[in-house]
């Protein structure tokens, strides 16, 4: 019995021994935690998730990415399956809600989103995150307040006043899956911008017609805004193609550093070898913009 026992204390110490010998990836490689709250508007207690390497002290780039759904649906966990991964890459990242309409027309959002990298940013020492290199990235309703981040950094008018006002809300670089760049030109070109954009910005074309251009990332491009990639496919019945293009020929025409990666055929959303494509290219992209 005594020499069982010794067989088994030497096999356990053996796998523990093997266990420690593992790289970081193959052991627990993140920490995972949810509901964080980063604000308060209106009793809302706007929460995050996030995800970061489970070793070392970085400092380490960030990414916020924001979820999609017609700024009216849509919530945070739908992009837990990416701040995971981000994680794994060595990235801390997180998730945001962000109030919807019709219930909160524009500017809610923005400030929210905007809000989101205040606290992050004043929240840099405690998660590790180096201040300086915060990227952020969404789909659709996301993709455009992602692009929105990157072309309004620090305007005033636009933060809000959701906490840590004294922290900058600027990014450093922007991936933008299929968001809308110019709700002008939305009408007859998306199948559902007659419904979504009323309820968005407080009316039609016609009736609140300075509101949809001030929602426009297209007219705030100056030369200080964020590098951005644009991911957008050709057959998109949301979002039309030309808006990732007008977004990447504005931005290159300001001098910024802008690219489109255009996939052909795809929809609104991608699977398969696009969406392969797509998360390769937002990787690299972020890779070359936070890690360097």
């Amino acid at each position: 019995m005594n020499s069982l026992k010794l067989l088994c204390r030497a096999v356990s110490l053996a796998l523990c021994a093997l266990i420690s010998a593992l790289p970081v990836y193959a052991q627990e490689k993140i920490v995972f935690e949810k509901d964080i709250e980063y604000a308060n508007p209106d009793n809302q207690h706007l929460c995050v998730d996030m995800a970061r390497p489970a070793q070392g002290n970085g400092p380490f780039p960030a990414v916020i990415c924001i979820h999609g759904g017609g700024f009216r649906a849509g919530d945070r966990q739908g992009y837990d399956s990416l701040i995971r991964q981000l994680a794994e890459r060595g990235y801390v990242a997180i998730t945001v809600t962000y109030r919807l309409a019709p219930k909160y027309p524009f500017p809610a959002a923005i400030y929210d989103v905007k809000a989101s990298v205040r606290w992050l940013r004043a929240n840099a020492s405690k998660y590790h995150v180096n201040p300086d290199k915060i990227g952020v990235t969404g789909g659709s309703a996301g993709g455009h307040l992602a692009q929105f981040l990157g072309v309004t950094a620090d305007i005033k008018e636009l933060e809000g006043d959701e906490g840590n006002l004294d922290q900058s809300s600027r990014v450093a670089c922007v991936v933008n899956y299929f968001g809308p760049s110019d709700f002008t030109k939305s009408y007859g070109k998306s199948v559902d911008a007659a419904v979504v954009l009323p309820l968005f910005l407080g009316g039609n074309l016609e009736q609140a017609r300075q509101k949809h251009i001030y929602a426009s990332p297209l007219y705030w491009v100056t030369p200080n805004s964020a590098p951005t990639l644009c991911v957008q496919g050709t057959k998109d019945n949301y979002v039309a193609y030309e808006q990732a293009v007008w977004m990447v020929d504005k931005l290159i025409g300001a001098g910024v550093e802008a690219e489109l990666l255009t996939l052909q055929g795809a929809g609104h959303g991608f699977s398969g070898e696009d969406a392969k494509k797509a998360d390769d290219a937002l990787f690299a992209f972020f890779d070359s913009h936070l890690k360097k």
